[in-house]
């Protein structure tokens, strides 16, 4: 079998890799029977020169490789006919920006095996970037904070070199006495920010501390999906009732945006699900809240100051509740919020080697050797006739309607 890692086409250009030069290095090793190539690139955090030190064959014509990997979607003029690939497509919830990307890896019959639907047998995702979303998205969450209220100013994460040094940048900051912080979500996601406030030295406490007590430092609590919703009928939650059907649930997330000075949410949010605050919320007298660094960036769903993703580049922008529009995230009344959408960009080395970690690690073996639990055929999309796969069928309706 013969692997390319391919030149990343998407515009604005990703610096991320699917696999760096040490880690490429490494799999050649652990199978001597592949052949490894890199197509170049002059745009991704790694340079050629890197690949080239490790040993590793840079090749421009990928033509002759079974098996394609990037990582976001590939433009559909860069696609090879017949060949196997692995990218994000987000093309599984019928993102209707990529039906065209669908339509024309079923014409070049082409395997498409997305990332995002690479699980175990329990439906628990395998590999991603998540966990580099919150360390990022916190971190961003943080330095907002300080621009905000005029306490500090950390260098944005993507002129960092690396994590370490956008870490060493935590130690300017300065936070005032029973300053609180609130994150929701426990996935990846949420423990990547758990680790930024440990670096932090951020202490953390119990929701009942949180909501009744005052500190003599910042302090942050965690809170699980109950902790911010309940029956509506009798304030009371179930976690079987409330994952198969939440409409009998509503949000007491008000409680704590009551004494938060800053909310960070690292959750996933289901449709259907009681939004965790509204409009109306944010314009009571009890609202606390001044920054809101939103990693899970629903665009006007559960965080309703959230009304359009921002940019690496721009990463803040302010939204006055009582005007319910945008400001300026300097001015007195505006909320200040961050929502950048593709975070992991901001610290592409070290986001690629751990995204490359757990591809080593859950997907390789599966795909170069034994394949018991069905890991690579659970998550392709297509097949090598041009066709949808049995799981996958519910796509058809979507593909078919941008031919």
């Amino acid at each position: 079998m013969k692997v390319g890692i391919i030149r990343e086409g998407k515009t604005p250009p990703d610096k991320r890799v699917p696999l760096s030069p040490e880690q490429c290095a490494l799999v050649k090793k652990q199978y001597s029977n592949i052949e490894l190539v890199v197509q170049p690139s002059p745009i991704r955090k790694f340079q050629d020169d890197a690949y080239r030190e490790q040993g590793i064959d840079l090749q421009e014509d990928l033509s002759d490789c079974d098996v394609l990997f990037g990582v976001k979607e590939v433009p559909m003029d860069m696609l090879i006919p017949n060949k196997t690939y692995f990218f994000f497509s987000h093309t599984f919830k019928l993102q209707p920006y990529n039906a065209k990307l669908l339509r024309t890896i079923l014409n070049k019959k082409i395997r498409l095996v997305d990332y995002e639907v690479i699980k175990d047998e329990k439906g628990k995702r395998l590999i991603g970037f998540g966990r580099y979303a919150g360390i990022v998205g916190c971190y961003n969450g943080i330095r907002t904070y300080g621009l905000k209220h005029d306490l500090y100013d950390l260098k944005p994460a993507h002129l960092c070199e690396d994590r370490l040094e956008m870490e060493s940048e935590l130690s300017k900051v300065k936070f005032p006495a029973n300053t609180k912080l609130v994150l929701t979500g426990f996935g990846r996601v949420g423990h990547g920010a758990r680790e930024t406030l440990a670096k932090l030295g951020m202490k953390e406490v119990d929701k009942e501390a949180f909501l009744s007590e005052k500190f003599d430092d910042a302090v942050f609590t965690h809170l699980n999906t109950q902790d911010y919703n309940r029956r509506k009928s009798d304030g009371g939650f179930d976690k079987s009732e409330f994952y198969k059907d939440p409409s009998g649930y509503e949000s007491c997330f008000m409680q704590y945006a009551s004494v938060a000075n800053m909310y960070i949410p690292c959750h996933y949010w289901s449709e259907g699900s009681p939004f965790i605050f509204t409009r109306s919320d944010m314009k009571e007298e009890a609202w606390n809240i001044s920054v809101v660094a939103d990693i899970s960036c629903d665009i006007d769903g559960p965080v309703a100051s959230t009304i359009r993703p921002s940019t690496i580049a721009d990463p803040i922008y302010g939204y006055d509740p009582s005007a319910e529009s945008e400001v300026d995230f300097t001015n007195p009344n505006a909320i200040a919020v961050m929502a950048v959408d593709n975070l992991p960009c901001e610290l592409p080395k070290d986001a690629s080697a751990d995204f490359g970690s757990e591809l080593i690690k859950h997907v390789l073996p599966a795909l170069f050797g034994e394949d018991p639990t069905d890991i690579i055929g659970r998550a392709s999309e297509t097949n090598l006739k041009g066709e949808l796969t049995p799981q996958f069928s519910y796509l058809q309706e979507y593909a078919d309607a941008a031919k």
